[in-house]
């Protein structure tokens, strides 16, 4: 019998970014003619911790029934109909129970849905041995903190396609790499093996510009004047051939933007070494991966290559650690940075006082930022003297009760410390929240096991995924060669679209040149030394700031990751841009030299 699996084209449409993303999304993807998936992205790292929480309140929850309520519910019966099959990770702690409420759902509505789980990425029960083996963290090297932890391992893709090989309609997980949600169908329908490396990977790059949702169409773009009516963003959508290639697009008809450069920000979106991008299933090299626009919304990306998987697992152990408030204060008028200023020692004096006073011993962090005065740009802000300014005041403490007094304390300040002096809403918010760290290290990987059901029945499944990566099968591009400055300085934006994002407590910064012309010039300015310098003041330890480069050639880029520069993760970081999304905002103002002649081409 023909293989006619050449000629196929599955439609993947990436739903949702995070647990909390937009309702629009599933309406516009359904517009999609010949749509055959839907992939929702629900577990952010900091979403296990929230997730962990609610179960342990509640052995029946572990999941947000947003995922029912708002995302696939009122469109079960169109999903059914039209045979568009979903995956979503969106089970957290209890795929179980979100999947019993899903077929709840589909009972009322008198549809017949076979939905399958994919579980196996707790493995709690190893904590004893972990700590046992010394067990470290894989970025800063600290031991597993004492004490009650969840801990997951990020399982991989083939589980999902033999849920799908099964029938399901619907495939809920828990913890998985974000990018096997899109892998897991294409193995499902391409009938891809554990030994097509290269396949493997190009579903995996496939999923990594899914997963994110509309930060592929145009969310977040450096160029966001060019991005057309934000209101009505289109998600996107991957049309996926057998070879691995796929042009990624949105539905007609919805705002948004699909560009050589939305795509390679996207690529390169919160990436560490990008010729070892290692999934569960295999190791992804992206750095020949190449973009094509191929029509309007249109662009065909091909190129990545594969190597074999791991040995290992990667797990991520969530614990409480300690409690937070958090003011908000508006401080208007003249001197209005002093006053806030004085306002916020002021509060901090006065409540480490009555901590004193009843014995509970002082904050174990406190951090101000005068909003509005360029905080984040340490030495490169700008003189402003600013007449309205919002004062953030955080603390941080083992006791809830403290935390609580100055959630209470801190809404005393419009009555007796600075004129002009409001209220922001914030106080209608709990006074004192619990915080979440995070852990992230290795296991061997036959120590989680993942287990398929349908409707409750087990399904068979071996892992087919056999370890052999060695670091000596990367070939490494050479580097540009040096060039000569120019005459003409111009900041990096002119050169250059840039994206960041954070990955506990390091970020990456990609840099993909405009043109490949202007590779050579951006190369020789932003070295790893001159990038660290620049981010200097944000480092955890400004005497100690490391930064690693690495070359992408295929989209004429450069990634950047600073390590331990993130005043210790996204749940902990009290900082004004926890998530890094500004980091890639403040190298776009990086001066380069530049010939005269390609200076005034960009006039």
């Amino acid at each position: 019998m023909a293989d006619n699996r050449a000629g196929k084209v599955v439609r993947i449409g990436g739903a949702s970014g995070a647990l909390n993303d937009s309702a629009i999304a599933v309406p516009g993807l359904l517009t999609v003619p010949d749509l055959d998936y839907l992939a929702f992205d629900y577990l952010g790292e900091g979403a296990m911790g929230l997730f962990r929480r609610m179960k342990l309140a509640d052995p029946a929850s572990g999941f947000l029934p947003d995922f029912v309520d708002i995302h696939v519910g009122p469109f079960l019966a169109e999903l059914k109909a039209r045979n568009i099959r979903v995956i979503a990770n969106a089970g957290g702690m209890n795929p179980a129970g979100l999947a019993e409420l899903i077929r709840a759902r589909g009972r009322e509505l008198g549809l017949d849905l076979r939905i399958a789980t994919v579980t196996g990425d707790d493995v709690e029960h190893l904590v004893p041995e972990l700590r046992a083996e010394g067990l470290r963290d894989m970025y800063n090297t600290m031991p597993l903190p004492g004490g009650d932890l969840g801990i997951h391992a990020y399982l991989g893709a083939f589980p999902i396609a033999r849920a799908l090989d099964a029938g399901a309609d619907m495939v809920i997980t828990g913890r998985v790499v974000d990018s096997a949600l899109i892998l897991g169908p294409l193995i499902h329908e391409f009938g891809w093996t554990a030994q097509d490396h290269d396949l493997l990977a190009a579903g995996t790059v496939a999923g990594h510009l899914l997963e994110c949702g509309a930060q592929a169409t145009g969310g977040t773009f450096t160029d966001w004047q060019d991005v057309p009516d934000w209101a009505n963003i289109g998600f996107p959508v991957g049309e996926c051939h057998a070879d691995g290639s796929m042009i990624i697009t949105k539905p007609d008809g919805t705002g948004g933007l699909v560009t050589v450069g939305t795509i390679a920000e996207q690529l390169l979106y919160e990436l560490g070494d990008p010729q070892a991008y290692i999934v569960p299933d295999v190791v992804c090299d992206f750095s020949g991966v190449t973009l094509e626009q191929v029509g309007e919304n249109r662009v065909r990306v091909s190129g990545a290559k594969g190597y074999p998987a791991t040995d290992s697992l990667k797990v991520c152990a969530t614990y409480d650690a300690g409690w937070r408030s958090v003011a908000l204060i508006p401080v208007t008028g003249i001197d209005a940075v002093a006053k806030a200023q004085r306002q916020a020692a002021a509060l901090l004096e006065r409540t480490g006082r009555m901590l004193d006073e009843r014995g509970w011993g002082g904050w174990s962090t406190t951090h101000v930022e005068v909003i509005g005065t360029e905080t984040a740009y340490g030495p490169r802000a700008q003189a402003l003297f600013p007449r309205e300014v919002l004062l953030k005041i955080v603390v941080d403490h083992q006791s809830p009760a403290a935390c609580a007094l100055f959630g209470r304390e801190q809404t005393t300040a419009i009555m007796n410390m600075a004129v002009g002096t409001s209220i922001a809403p914030i106080i209608a918010a709990p006074r004192a929240f619990p915080l979440t760290g995070m852990f992230f290290g290795l296991i061997a990987r036959d120590r989680a096991t993942a287990q398929v059901r349908i409707e409750g029945d087990d399904v068979s499944f071996v892992d087919p995924v056999t370890a052999g990566f060695a670091s000596d099968l990367i070939s490494r591009p050479s580097r540009p060669a040096p060039v000569e400055a120019g005459s003409v300085e111009v900041p990096l934006i002119r050169l250059a679209w840039a994206r960041s994002g954070d990955k506990g407590r390091l970020f990456n910064v990609a840099v993909i040149a405009r043109q490949p012309a202007f590779l050579p010039f951006i190369r020789a300015v932003l070295t790893e030394q001159a990038v660290a310098d620049w981010y200097r003041h944000l480092f955890d330890d400004p005497a100690y700031a490391r930064v690693e480069a690495w070359d992408v050639p295929g989209c004429h880029a450069i990634n950047f990751v600073a390590h331990d520069a993130q005043g210790g993760g996204i749940n902990l970081s009290p900082r004004f841009d926890a998530a890094a999304k500004s980091m890639a905002q403040h190298l776009l103002e990086m001066p380069v030299r530049i010939p005269a002649d390609m200076a005034r081409a960009l006039i």
